[in-house]
């Protein structure tokens, strides 16, 4: 795999201030080239009652497995920033240490619950950037989630190779990686989380 040069993620056109869009589209998420300054959708939104109650990351490299994160088992994450205020429950902070940069295949085990609604094409897009810049993103879709149930989704990551300036660069400065995680039903906007 290539490194990660920061050309490569300048194509296409740049997606307009949130308030210009009628609706959040997974279109329009995906030409976000950096974090979004706010929240785009209300904790309303969730009609579905989606709810997460576990989270657990682990690393797939072969030979190497093992886990780097489980909520379950106690794991805390790093607290939100103190400016973040009520959207606390919508903030996620992480802190794996330099040797998070060696893994090449990252596994996600997300458990979620579901209200009273079933919800087709949950789709769940993540976008990762490093100081404004967009390094890598994601997209997973799940196409039914059955009403009243808990549900567990494994995702698989591949993640981008980085030259040595840019891991010399994360490394120094690991609270400047920032991403945002959509999910969307029916491609309709229903969550936004930051970490």
């Amino acid at each position: 795999m290539a490194a990660v040069e920061y050309e490569q993620w300048q194509d296409g056109p740049p997606a307009p201030p949130p308030e210009q869009m009628q609706e959040i589209t997974p279109e329009y998420v995906n030409l976000l080239m950096a974090p979004t300054e706010h929240f785009l959708c209300e904790l309303e939104h969730n009609i579905y009652n989606i709810q997460f109650v576990n989270f657990k990351i682990r690393c797939l490299d072969a030979g190497q497995e093992r886990v780097l994160f489980d909520l379950g088992a106690g794991d805390l994450p790093s607290p939100p920033p103190p400016d973040i205020g009520e959207n606390a429950c919508r903030f996620i902070r992480y802190h794996f240490g330099p040797e998070f940069l060696g893994i090449q295949t990252i596994g996600t085990t997300l458990e979620f619950t579901n209200g009273e609604h079933e919800a087709r094409d949950f789709r769940m897009i993540e976008r990762h950037y490093f100081r404004d810049q967009l390094i890598t993103s994601y997209d997973f879709t799940m196409p039914f989630v059955i009403p009243n149930t808990r549900n567990t989704w494994e995702m698989i990551y591949t993640k981008p190779e980085f030259s040595d300036e840019w891991k010399e660069a994360l490394m120094t400065s690991p609270w400047e990686v920032r991403s945002d995680s959509f999910y969307f039903v029916n491609g309709r906007l229903i969550m936004h989380n930051r970490a």
